[in-house]
């Protein structure tokens, strides 16, 4: 694949501790626990690589995008997340097992392993999903993070998947709405900004949302 050069090294634990089976059955206890009061509602689905290597890019409201999240997609992922998540031994030894892959986004040489370990999962055709507002923003869309993912923007040549999570209250119940939109492509000589711009409109275009740019103007989708 055409992407980034880098050393052959040996497996990194962060990237094969994935168990597929695993992922398997915690989708089944998510739609269990979550069924009494979540519906789930997807869209877009047409959009996603079936074999090859993409970045998911989804909106963040709340904790509950990321099971809802795994529920909605076909492809077992892989997730890049804070690595305070991963403080706790019996967490974090989960959370890998899921296919969390942890990310010190203040210490960005520390994370050094962290983004090996995702690469690796893209050159193996995985699906890797990065958050990138990097933190909850509910009912608005916060500004684009750039470090790890204009790395990988400006760097790989993969689909860049948006994804619009929305959440609206019906009765006793929760709506939850997931629209993934179409690939976007870096074309170079465009600046990983902007692509980062656009990857960020689409996610407020399906989320229902308005889009903060980096100069704190707001652009209505």
């Amino acid at each position: 694949m055409n992407g980034l050069e880098c050393k052959k090294q040996a497996p990194t634990a962060l990237a094969l501790e994935r168990k597929k089976w695993i992922c398997d059955v915690t989708k089944i206890l998510i739609r269990i626990t979550f069924s009494p009061f979540y519906t789930l509602q997807t869209g877009g689905t047409q959009y996603l690589p079936t074999k090859e290597a993409f970045v998911m890019l989804p909106k963040h409201q709340c904790w509950q995008d990321i099971p809802l999240l795994a529920v909605a997609t076909p492809r077992p992922l892989y997730y890049v997340a804070k690595h305070e998540l991963f403080n706790n031994p019996l967490i974090g030894r989960t959370l890998k097992s899921q296919g969390g892959i942890p990310l010190n986004r203040q210490k960005p040489l520390k994370s050094r392993d962290a983004i090996r370990a995702m690469i690796q999962c893209l050159k193996q055709s995985e699906g890797v999903v990065v958050f990138p507002e990097g933190t909850y923003f509910p009912n608005r869309m916060g500004p684009g993070k750039g470090g790890i993912l204009k790395l990988i923007i400006s760097r790989l040549a993969l689909p860049l998947i948006p994804v619009g999570i929305g959440y609206r209250k019906e009765g006793s119940r929760t709506r939850v709405t997931v629209s993934f939109g179409r690939p976007i492509y870096h074309e170079k000589p465009e600046s990983s900004d902007h692509t980062l711009d656009r990857v960020m409109e689409d996610i407020g275009r399906l989320s229902g949302l308005k889009t903060e740019l980096k100069d704190d103007k707001t652009c209505t989708i």
